[in-house]
């Protein structure tokens, strides 16, 4: 009987020591003056350094949202590019603070990795890119196809599961570097490049003929990319998931990085409890009672970070479609900020 009292205390002051490791992320955040977040690196629309050094893309956006609701200042974070194979890794071990790379949160992850996911930032799903000469208009025309994929990610499974189900076969070309595997693809090593859709679409836009190639029709998963944090920290989830809120409650309410100002005379009640107008939301999230605005001001709205970075204006030219809010037929909807 002792010895399994003394197991189970110390099991116990094993789980209390590993919550009392990752919980204080706000305090180790401020006291260094900077969030790290880690990204992609090389995945234009989404996380990538443009031809001056400086990063662009709608997971940057997210990353700098937490910086301005944190300090006020949109520029206080520094990036971490991260491959598919370590981002979960450099989150796990402290190396970031927050990873903001284009992930999947899928049930395996969210509960055997000690990850816990936020809000979801893009709704995707995975398809096929092909050269137009291939002449195929479907993914069940690419059988014995060579297949470019990046390991260890759900594209890896849910193309071997795409396959196996319509009964044809392929031969993957498995390269684990983003940047690398799209060269392999645009070499002509690859019939076909696969992975979300939004990743084929980037990957396209900086490729050297972009109307050689087509997205196929076929969507064969669903793929919602949301930041990670550790497990065990609420508070830093909760400042997270309410930063990415932040900027899809404003497209609701009309509040854009331009009238931002304007709206603070609003007689609004809930404009007024949003920006801090009325106090209360900053202090339950241990913030500035302006973190919304300082977001809005610096980064934007949602519609505004989409239509920034891959709207149907930008390179890639993607629709808003599941990313729009929810008014307009999409999935992006707010909880009140009350």
């Amino acid at each position: 009987m002792k010895l399994v009292r003394f197991f189970f205390m110390s099991m116990v002051w094993v789980f209390l020591a590993y919550g009392l490791v990752f919980a204080g992320t706000l305090n180790d955040v401020k006291a260094k003056g900077f969030v790290q977040a880690g990204v992609n690196g090389d995945l234009f629309g989404f996380g990538k350094p443009d031809e001056k050094g400086v990063w662009r893309g709608l997971d940057v956006d997210t990353a700098r949202a937490i910086a301005a609701a944190v300090f006020g200042d949109a520029n206080k974070v520094r990036f971490t590019p991260l491959t598919a194979k370590t981002r979960f890794t450099a989150l796990q071990s402290g190396e970031v603070d927050v990873l903001t790379r284009n992930c999947t949160q899928t049930l395996s992850r969210d509960t055997a990795l000690g990850l816990d996911f936020c809000q979801v930032n893009y709704y995707d799903g995975q398809g096929f890119l092909v050269s137009k000469k291939l002449g195929v208009k479907s993914a069940k025309e690419l059988d014995g196809a060579t297949v470019c994929v990046l390991p260890g990610t759900t594209t890896e499974l849910n193309v071997a599961d795409f396959f196996r189900a319509n009964n044809i076969k392929m031969k993957p070309v498995v390269i684990e570097n983003t940047a690398e595997l799209a060269k392999a693809f645009f070499s002509g090593r690859c019939d076909c490049l696969t992975s979300d859709a939004s990743q084929l679409a980037g990957n396209r836009a900086v490729s050297p003929n972009p109307k050689d190639y087509i997205i196929l029709p076929d969507i064969i998963s669903k793929e919602p990319l949301a930041p990670a944090v550790r497990h065990g920290d609420n508070q830093w989830k909760d400042i997270v998931n309410y930063s990415i809120l932040a900027m899809i409650n404003a497209e609701e309410l009309g509040i854009t990085s331009k009238n931002v100002d304007e709206m603070l005379k609003s007689n609004d009640p809930k404009i007024q409890r949003f920006l801090g107008v009325t106090p209360g939301n900053g202090e339950a999230l241990g913030l500035d009672e302006k973190f919304a605005y300082h977001i809005i001001k610096q980064v934007g709205n949602y519609g505004e970070v989409f239509e920034r970075n891959v709207g149907v204006n930008s390179s890639l030219g993607i629709q808003r479609g599941l990313n729009a809010l929810w008014t307009n037929g999409g999935l992006m909807y707010s909880p009140p900020f009350n």
